[in-house]
């Protein structure tokens, strides 16, 4: 038998790999381990398992196609089910199992139901940023929600001391995990409003498995962080852990350590800061009396304040110039206004108005006459032709014509005009100037 290539017994088992039913749809549970993450996104991972003391291994990958849809961050020895299917790659002879889906083993249901809480509670608002209350920039005492045996608030208070020495600390102690913690961290927060002696709290705990922190996942618990007057600040697990208090809580912090710096300043920079505030302060006071100084100088050297008379010296002349010329004004236009009186006296002592009145006298009777001839040859001319117009009328006055022994035959309530338009046995009307009668004709 001829000997085959490598390629070809890679590109002969990749083929029967790829059309094996089995191989192509199936899930795999196991233990994750050499967990790699390249830049562009793909996961390079092994899933192993111990059986009878024996180590069984498979090399795995993930493409970012599916890697951005997980859920949590795999890492080393993390319990997980993947979906996909099995082949060859042929560059180097290796069997691999290609993965598309990735959930932690036993939580599968878990994150369902978060995913399903996350969708309903943000669809009623309680993650809308116009909720959320501000943290205060300097608080007097901060309330720590936590379990008060674990290492959490020692971190808390290690940060705060170190940042902000003497700031006051308040334990509402109460357990951070298990199916009991939810109404125990409930009622601490309660107990927190109640009191009413902080400006802020801190619900923190350390980070753990997705089981672990599960009681943050609680619906009430979400809706008592809503409604908690008091500004709360969210750590819980790691940085890449998610919970739904942290999108309710006004505040996500990545750590309880981060908690601490976010509700804290830094004491010694709030104290720099307001040196060189004063510093800068202090200068600006100095150089602004410096110069007020100067100023006062320059104003106790001045003419006006060793001679205050001269402010007034420039002006008093300077009014009586003004006067001088107001004086002139006024006897000038009072000379022009007598001169122009006395040529309109003059103009009317030079005239005769006897004589003015008696010809404008001769001209209103004069138009006065003319105006009373023109209107009786008018109104004659009228008159005249009144009468013509009533002559004709009276000529063409039925009655009369009547009257001089004629008479009007109606037919229908209409005259006749012509002997044709009564027939035999017609009816008609004749209307003389005394009276009216029916006729027939025959």
């Amino acid at each position: 038998m001829k000997p085959v290539s490598v390629s070809e017994l890679n590109r002969y088992v990749k083929m029967m790999l790829d059309e094996d039913a089995f191989l192509s749809d199936l899930s795999v549970s196991g233990e994750l381990s050499n967990v790699r993450k390249t830049g562009r996104g793909h996961l390079y991972f092994s899933l192993k398992e111990e059986k009878n003391g024996e180590q069984n291994c498979v090399r795995c990958v993930m493409f970012a196609g599916s890697a951005q849809y997980l859920l949590f961050e795999p890492r080393d020895g993390v319990k997980v089910v993947v979906h996909g299917h099995c082949s060859l790659y042929a560059a180097d002879g290796s069997f691999q199992l290609y993965c598309d889906r990735m959930t932690e083993d036993g939580i599968g249901k878990l994150y369902e139901e978060f995913e399903k809480l996350k969708k309903k509670l943000e669809a009623e608002g309680l993650f809308s940023p116009a909720h959320k209350k501000k943290i205060p920039f300097l608080p007097n005492r901060i309330g720590v929600i936590t379990s008060p045996g674990g290492a959490v608030i020692r971190d808390i208070m290690n940060v705060t001391g170190r940042r902000f020495p003497g700031m006051e600390i308040r334990l509402y102690s109460c357990p951070v995990q298990g199916k009991d913690a939810p109404p125990q961290i409930i009622q601490a927060i309660r107990d927190a409003c109640r009191e009413n002696v902080c400006d802020v709290l801190i619900l923190a705990r350390g980070g753990g498995s997705f089981e672990d922190l599960w009681c943050f996942n609680d619906e009430a618990l979400a809706r008592v962080i809503y409604d908690c007057p008091l500004p709360i600040i969210s750590a819980v697990g790691h940085e890449t852990d998610f919970s739904i208090s942290d999108f309710v809580a006004d505040l996500r912090a990545p750590t309880p350590s981060a908690a601490a710096e976010l509700a804290v300043p830094e004491r010694a920079k709030l104290m720099a800061d307001l040196n060189a505030l004063r510093n800068r302060l202090s200068g600006f006071a100095s150089s602004t009396l410096m110069l007020q100084r100067e100023k006062l100088e320059r104003l106790k050297r001045s003419g006006a304040l060793m001679r205050p008379l001269l402010l007034t010296e420039g002006r008093r002349q300077n009014l009586d110039v003004a006067a001088g010329r107001l004086a002139a004004l006024l006897s000038d236009s009072a000379a022009r206004r007598i001169d122009a009186l006395r040529r309109i006296e003059a103009r009317f002592a030079s005239a005769d108005v006897r004589k003015t009145v008696s010809d404008s006298r001769v001209r209103l009777m004069n138009a006065a006459n003319y105006i009373a001839s023109e209107g009786r040859v008018g109104l004659e001319s009228k008159r005249a032709e009144l009468r013509s117009i009533t002559s004709k009328l009276e000529a063409m006055n039925p009655a009369l014509v009547l009257a001089r022994g004629y008479s009007i035959v109606e037919k229908n309530g209409r005259p006749v005009k012509s002997e044709g338009e009564i027939a035999a046995g017609d009816e008609f009307k004749v209307v003389m100037s005394d009276g009216s009668f029916a006729a027939e004709r025959k």
